[in-house]
């Protein structure tokens, strides 16, 4: 951990010695799918972003000074997360390139730091440089609900570093009752009111405004599971970090947001270059209602997508297959269409301690997907337990099932030997849907740290129910302030 720390600290005086102390970073988001040769290179368009914060900040001492006196104006925070999962033995009587293998132990490590400034009233500048390192098991593959959202597919043995984020916020105040938002990650502390617009652009994670829940979304801090951090069918556009070009739009009405955003997608299906033009684009719109039941809150969310790029039928790959003779091959077919889902997902604190989590999915799994797993229906059910009933008042306990399920097209696809994102095992001879049960233990002695203990059974794992059920244990160490 010394020597990952160190390496982080070098390339920090390296690539932001003009800016680390004006500009800010930020959380990134849980998963996506992807391998990457080398990494050890800061992306342009990123490193612009970062420049202009800079630049902004120093242009402008003296509107930072004339903030309000509740509006903060600088902000530095860091976490740091260490993730280790081992997989005993399980049934394997044949596996392919995206199976999951038994009896393995890998583990994933990321320091991060979240940098923000406002350089004028209402407008927020963060960057986010990251260092990471390590693997998931079987290079994050082998299920749809993949075990943990630390781990991508640009896994390697030596730290590398990567600007995750450099995006503005603009809040616009539109009347109704004071409001006071707290300082947090990727947050400046804020007077503004409840009705609001809120303007994002540059480099984030989708996640970040979209498909949030505060029980179930921070691999981090809550569940591990790809398909409990996010609606698994949400196919949401991204690197192979999570994070991609955008714009997006909040507007606060109320108890009501609605929100928009339009967004890169990769190059290509599961790619790792992004788009840079919006030629192949996600476009989101999420409308949120918000209650309280006594003194207990509610929200439910409903988002819909729609992804515009070069994608392919399963249907369509089989056919020529079929008809030349060769391996399945999705890229051939790939032709401009959209492909659309729909997410709901829902959180309701039942007590002071008790909080309740939904998530329920769909999209169109006739077509493959884009950027991020391979699940056309999922339905989840969770929530987590504050331990102030056994004097532990800082822990949490939580517990939550998904069912992932993929359309008949996905299985014909699975069953010919073609790989998706995630899954194929060369074969799908009983398919079934993936059942997946999770439940970690979170111990705080301190409020800035944790050690958190997760398990997590998957039965049918990458829809096969000749292989499994896989038993992954799990403990993961973050840190932060």
């Amino acid at each position: 951990m010394t020597d990952f720390l160190n390496f982080f600290s070098r390339q920090l005086r390296m690539k932001f010695r003009q800016s680390v102390l004006v500009t800010p970073l930020s959380h990134f988001a849980a998963n996506a799918p992807t391998r990457e040769r080398s990494t050890m290179q800061i992306d342009t368009r990123a490193a612009f972003a970062a420049t202009m914060a800079a630049v902004c900040l120093a242009g402008s001492p003296v509107r930072a000074k004339e903030a309000p006196a509740d509006d903060q104006t600088v902000a530095i925070h860091a976490q740091v997360t260490t993730v280790v999962q081992g997989v005993g033995g399980f049934a394997s009587p044949y596996s392919a390139d995206n199976s999951l293998t038994p009896h393995q132990v890998k583990s994933t490590s990321d320091v991060t730091l979240y940098l923000g400034v406002r350089p004028w009233k209402g407008a927020e500048i963060w960057v986010n440089p990251e260092i990471d390192q390590g693997f998931g098991l079987s290079n994050t593959l082998g299920a749809g609900g993949f075990p943990s959202a630390e781990a991508y597919k640009v896994g390697k043995m030596n730290p590398y570093f990567k600007l995750q984020r450099a995006f503005v916020r603009q809040t616009i105040a539109l009347g109704g009752e004071a409001l006071k938002l707290d300082a947090g990650i990727n947050q400046l502390r804020t007077a503004t009111t409840v009705n609001r617009i809120v303007i994002t652009a540059g480099k984030m994670g989708v996640g970040d405004i979209f498909d949030t829940n505060k029980f179930a979304h921070d691999p981090r801090a809550d569940f591990l599971n790809w398909s409990l951090v996010d609606t698994g069918s949400f196919d949401y556009a991204a690197n192979a970090w999570g994070y991609t070009y955008g714009i997006a739009a909040e507007w606060y009405q109320g108890p009501w947001t609605l929100r928009a955003g339009l967004y890169n997608l990769s190059k290509i299906p599961n790619g790792i270059e992004l788009e840079s033009n919006f030629s192949q684009n996600a476009v989101i719109v999420e409308g949120e209602r918000r209650w309280r039941i006594g003194d207990r809150d509610g929200t439910v969310r409903v988002t819909g997508f729609r992804n515009r790029g070069l994608f392919a039928r399963f249907d369509d790959a089989l056919a020529l297959a079929r008809t030349t003779g060769n391996a399945p091959y999705l890229a051939s077919v790939r032709r401009k269409q959209d492909r659309f889902g729909l997410a709901l997902n829902a959180e309701q604190d039942v007590t002071a301690n008790l909080g309740m989590f939904l998530r329920a999915g769909t999209t169109q799994g006739a077509i493959e997907t884009y950027d991020f797993t391979d699940i056309d229906r999922t339905l989840a059910l969770g929530g987590a337990l504050k331990g102030a009933a056994w004097g532990r008042k800082q822990d949490t306990l939580g517990l939550a099932a998904v069912i992932n399920g993929i359309s008949s097209a996905h299985q014909r696809w699975l069953a010919a030997g073609g790989l998706g994102v995630l899954v194929g095992d060369g074969a799908l001879t009983h398919p079934g849907d993936e059942q997946i049960i999770e439940a970690y233990y979170a111990f705080r002695q301190v409020s800035w740290a944790a050690i958190t203990l997760d398990y997590q059974h998957i039965a049918n794992p990458g829809y096969n129910r000749d292989r499994g059920p896989a038993n992954v244990f799990g403990a993961r160490f973050h840190a932060g302030f």
